[in-house]
């Protein structure tokens, strides 16, 4: 596995190391020493797939607040979409800045995401299939989002949002810390 360090310290771009033959390839996708070897110690206790029809869908931009925030690794396993992480870490030195890397069935490239990162994409192809590793059990409670189109981040996407849950379109501004305390419990039920 070949580790890349991003601009953003602590994520990396992981690209598998492949070995080749007349049958095809065989390449590691995870190994917890090679993640050790990088200060990296990603205790998977869920994982997720998420299938998008359309190309131009977006799903995000999503994280947990504490004290269930989570490391992910993303993968897309089917067709091609831009992954993109923000840095939230307010003590950051790239505290909102980001990155985005095209993650594809064809260069089987993962993006390791730390804590206090949020994550999204939009597919560049239609019928992809998005991989998630998820390092905390999802909880509801704690979940929280800006929208793509945030002025506080200024997320460049290669072309228009085709489809979008309504969750994500009506996320509030961003606001920090507002956006990492706790949600106001639903009474309404």
């Amino acid at each position: 596995m070949i580790f890349e360090e991003t601009k953003l310290k602590g994520a990396y771009i992981i690209r598998p190391e492949r070995l080749e033959d007349e049958r095809g390839f065989f390449a590691r996708s995870f190994c917890l020493k090679e993640y050790a070897d990088h200060g990296l110690f990603p205790f998977i206790v869920q994982c997720n797939l998420s299938f998008n029809k359309k190309k131009g869908t977006f799903r995000g931009m999503h994280f947990q607040a504490p004290p269930y925030e989570e490391d992910k690794i993303v993968s897309c396993n089917q067709g091609s979409i831009l992954d993109i992480i923000v840095d939230l870490r307010r003590e950051s030195p790239t505290f909102k800045q980001w990155i985005s890397v095209e993650l594809s069935a064809q260069n089987r490239a993962q993006v390791y995401i730390p804590k206090s990162f949020a994550h999204g994409f939009i597919t560049l192809t239609p019928d992809s299939q998005v991989f998630y590793q998820m390092t905390e059990f999802y909880n509801p409670q704690s979940a929280r989002g800006f929208r793509w189109d945030d002025p506080a981040f200024d997320l460049i996407l290669p072309f228009p949002v085709e489809a979008i849950a309504d969750k994500d379109k009506n996320f509030p501004p961003f606001e920090y810390p507002d956006i990492l305390l706790p949600a106001i419990p639903d009474r309404t039920n």
